[in-house]
């Protein structure tokens, strides 16, 4: 695997990709409203956020790790559907030349530390209101060192909480800040259920959106950034990666989609929306945030490990958008 040079969106010219860093340029688990009986993590989209648990366990077994989720390999092993992944590149046969457990699971990880850190940077300058869209299985309320009067709202839908949270349970883990579960799908009313569970949009609060955006159709996308723009107020910060490749079924033999459909059963491209896709760092920029674009690339080469660039790269389009409102 050889480095090159890639190209950015022109729209968008990135800075050095550390500056976005900075957002001036007992278990207090709660549930907003009681889990039904929703899809869960066992198939469809779901089973991808058991893809990146068993990235993440991977990754924090690692000496050299990016990220740290201790929880990670317990929500694999929890879910029939994937008892017998790996959550150590030891257990991966070709170790590293997996696609898969290699190059794919690293990147998870490189995005998870440099989400993690995002969202601490945001934080640490008085930020007190974290929500996490398309929560899945994340644990940063649980991991991350976190001020106590800190809330973070995890919106998913209602099997994916309800899954999360009884494995949690099983551990007797507590968060390191106010957790609020907000079960919801993001295609209903997620806003009426966000600040009904208590997000107050009078206070700066810092988004995340991890691989998220690419499974909305288009205007759904448009409408979830719109929205977040409307319940922000200054001092507040959105991460979201995005997909800029224009014809995604040109990679469908790339190694690490056909590595994940062959070993583990999952058609990212049957799952990706294949539309045309907005230009939501533009739409932000035109409302006054500032925004910077970068390739997961450049994060790479910043610490030291992840995936570089290769012939027929599924990666190549991926895209980490860094979003910042100014304060008045």
């Amino acid at each position: 695997m050889s480095e090159t040079s890639t190209t950015e969106d022109p729209r968008h010219p990135s800075s050095d990709p550390s500056d976005f860093l900075d957002p001036t340029v007992g278990d207090t688990t709660t549930t907003a409203t009681r889990p039904t009986g929703a899809e869960g993590v066992d198939a469809g989209v779901g089973l991808t956020a058991l893809l990146v648990a068993a990235a993440r366990a991977i990754e924090t077994h690692r000496p050299d790790s990016l990220a740290q989720d201790v929880y990670a390999e317990h929500f694999v092993r929890a879910a029939p559907a994937c008892a017998d992944w790996p959550v150590r590149i030891q257990q991966v046969p070709d170790g590293d030349d997996n696609p898969l457990w290699g190059r794919f699971a690293r990147y998870f990880g490189l995005r998870t530390g440099v989400l993690d850190d995002f969202l601490q940077r945001s934080v640490g300058t008085g930020v007190r209101q974290v929500v996490l869209l398309g929560a899945g299985l994340d644990t940063r309320a649980f991991r991350l060192d976190l001020p106590s009067d800190c809330v973070v709202f995890e919106v998913d839908r209602a099997g994916v909480l309800a899954f999360k949270q009884q494995v949690l349970a099983g551990l007797s883990a507590a968060p390191r800040a106010k957790r609020v579960q907000v079960p919801v799908d993001l295609r209903d009313d997620w806003v009426t259920s966000l600040t009904s569970a208590g997000f107050d949009p009078a206070a700066p609060s810092v988004w995340l959106a991890e691989g998220l955006l690419f499974y909305l159709p288009g205007p759904a996308e448009t409408y979830l950034i719109d929205t977040v723009d409307r319940l922000t107020t200054g001092g507040s910060a959105l991460a979201f990666e995005a997909k800029l490749e224009k014809d995604l079924l040109a990679y469908r033999d790339s190694a690490i989609y056909a590595a994940t459909r062959e070993q583990i059963g999952i058609d990212l491209l049957d799952l990706f929306d294949r539309g045309p896709r907005p230009d939501s760092a533009g739409d932000l920029a035109a409302k006054g945030w500032s925004t910077s674009m970068h390739t997961p690339f450049e994060f790479t080469r910043l610490r030291g490990r992840g995936p570089l660039p290769e012939p027929n790269d599924a990666l190549e389009g991926n895209r980490w958008v860094f979003a910042h409102k100014p304060r008045p």
